[in-house]
């Protein structure tokens, strides 16, 4: 297994449960993870730690994923996005789209193939500056 704990990802997601258990995952495939159960949680951490990738949920109490998504975006540019719903209908908007978000960047709950997840954080962290998305 490769070494990925250069890598920082964030999981987003109002579900103790999915929290501990993506977090965990991750952690045990080698990424350095960290988690929170808001979006405001989530921006509270952004302050003082840097996040390669994050992984939202888009029905967040509060502030949307989405939401999130865009405030994190304009103050964190180098920062990248997976989307991670239940929603079976769910398509990116015009704004996230614009963001350079795609629809390999969404995946719908549960995730039955994990490494799918874990070959898209690492293409995110490791896109570089002129083909980010």
């Amino acid at each position: 297994m490769k070494d990925f704990s250069t890598i920082h990802v964030l999981v987003i997601d109002d579900e103790p449960a999915i929290c501990m258990s993506l977090t965990a995952f991750l952690e045990d495939y080698g990424f350095n993870a960290s988690a929170a159960e808001s979006a405001e949680e989530a921006l509270d951490l952004m302050k003082n730690n840097e996040y390669d990738v994050c992984i939202v949920d888009l029905r967040l109490p509060g502030m949307s994923g989405e939401d999130l998504i865009l405030q994190a975006r304009e103050r964190y540019p180098e920062q990248r996005h997976i989307i991670y719903t239940g929603s079976i209908s769910y398509n990116l908007s015009e704004k996230l789209q614009a963001l350079g978000m795609r629809p390999e960047h969404v995946f719908l709950k549960p995730v039955r193939v994990l490494t799918l997840l874990v070959k898209c954080i690492k293409a995110l962290a490791t896109a570089t500056e002129g083909n980010a998305v």
